[in-house]
């Protein structure tokens, strides 16, 4: 098994990776720009002849490698359920990667503020925190299993830097441009389920 991400550019890896577009999503744009940082350009035009399985969704690598299709899955939400997967990501990361708490608000003009100040006390109550999400909760009151280390408490998971990053659109803009050079133009369908901004029109 690779044992950091700067393996996956070898050429024992080809058709073995899945992968969301970088350029597709500011979460795996992110993770992509942090392997530059670490490993370079040349390192994306060796793993861009990898014949990557690209695709559109962070859900899509997990269920590649879920399906036996691919061996790895590259820049999406870890495999839950998985045993034979090595993920390469916690304490001991051998590279950079993301986890981070989603954010949440409740618009001024929401059609229905009630209903959104449900969900949000829902969402974050001790009783959905413990039970959806345990060891990944962001809330402090929570304890997180012996030996567990928050998020924001491991370098490698940059949770703080990704704000940072979001910050600077120009540059997001600029990478992406790159990434769409050296990998190809995005295609495919939007990730399923998603609703966009104006959901029905």
């Amino acid at each position: 098994p690779p044992a950091t991400a700067e393996d996956l550019a070898d050429p024992q890896y080809t058709d073995l990776i899945a992968s969301s577009y970088p350029h597709d999503d500011d979460a795996s744009l992110f993770v992509y720009a942090r392997y530059v940082d670490y490993y370079g350009w040349e390192w994306v035009k060796r793993f861009a002849d990898r014949q990557v399985e690209f695709n559109r969704g962070s859900n899509t690598p997990r269920e590649a490698v879920a399906s036996k299709r691919k061996a790895i899955g590259l820049a999406g939400s870890a495999p839950g359920g998985i045993d034979t997967v090595r993920v390469m990501i916690g304490p001991n990361a051998t590279s950079p990667y993301l986890s981070r708490g989603q954010r949440m608000a409740i618009l001024r003009r929401a059609p229905h503020p009630a209903a959104a100040k449900l969900f949000v006390n829902w969402i974050i109550s001790l009783e959905v925190q413990t039970s959806l999400l345990a060891a990944l909760s962001t809330r402090t009151d929570i304890p997180t299993p012996p030996g567990t280390l928050r998020p924001w408490q491991i370098r490698q998971a940059n949770s703080l830097c990704f704000q940072r990053f979001m910050e600077d659109r120009a540059n997001i803009e600029r990478l992406k441009a790159i990434f769409a050079l050296h990998l190809g133009e995005v295609r495919g369908e939007p990730t399923p389920g998603q609703l966009g901004l104006y959901p029905g029109q």
